[in-house]
């Protein structure tokens, strides 16, 4: 089956403007004859910069998080209104670090990505497992809980406008990565799953990305995978010497 590849560059927290103008414009320059879908989620304080730079280009303007409310009294959180204001095409939403150090819990996730589908943007939903959960043998039910749960309510029509990352949370920022057989077994229990929840056409259809310490010289392997459709990646986005090669894989 012939699979669409979606590569995506979260620069978390990095970046000054001036840095950040300067990787949009060497991705914008290198990336124009790429034949995959790209995506860079810059820090908020950076998005307005980046977005007349990536504006009309092959690369997707993404944010990182946002607010689970339109509009109000929420000192500190950025609303899809605000982002969307921006030009913010995709949001990414349950990422680890949100997860984890942040205690955002499924319901709040959930929360936020149904908000961002009533406002038109696209949603990369993150899962995941921790290595104590990996190792007592927990991987899928920690995976099939957060995909369940994230979704809940989201009806079958929604789906074309959501992607799934699975990102072992041992293997982010680590140097450790799931060997490309442990990642696409997890892929496969996801479309499986998004199978039995929306049916097989969905499952088909669904891009799940990996995303955990994805470097230039293992993206090809991942990627070469029969259920890997892309990478979420970190610290590699982070140089055009190191996110290019990935984003020009194959």
């Amino acid at each position: 089956m012939s699979r669409t590849y979606y590569i995506a560059g979260n620069w978390k927290m990095h970046k000054t403007r001036a840095e950040a103008a300067e990787l949009a414009k060497a991705l914008v320059s290198q990336l124009k004859d790429g034949k995959h879908r790209y995506l860079v989620a810059p820090s908020f304080t950076l998005i307005e910069t980046v977005a007349p730079i990536v504006k009309g280009s092959n690369i997707r303007l993404g944010a990182q998080n946002m607010a689970c409310e339109e509009q109000g009294a929420h000192t500190g959180e950025v609303s899809v209104l605000q982002l969307k204001d921006l030009g913010v095409q995709t949001v990414i939403l349950g990422h680890s670090e949100r997860r984890h150090n942040y205690r955002e819990d499924d319901a709040l996730i959930n929360k936020k990505l149904k908000l961002a589908l009533k406002h038109g943007l696209e949603v990369i939903l993150c899962i995941g497992e921790l290595l104590e959960e990996r190792e007592a043998g927990k991987a899928e039910q920690v995976c099939e809980t957060q995909v369940v749960k994230g979704l809940e309510g989201v009806p079958a029509a929604e789906l074309a406008n959501i992607v799934i990352a699975y990102e072992p949370v041992w293997a982010i920022g680590t140097g450790k990565t799931a060997t490309p057989e442990d990642a696409d077994a997890i892929h496969a229990f996801v479309r499986k799953l998004i199978g039995k929840l929306y049916g097989t056409d969905a499952a088909e259809k669904i891009i799940i990305q990996y995303g955990g310490s994805v470097k230039p010289d293992n993206a090809a392997q991942l990627m070469a995978k029969e259920n890997i459709d892309g990478a979420l990646v970190g610290g590699a986005a982070l140089k055009p010497d190191t996110f290019v090669p990935i984003a020009l894989f194959g």
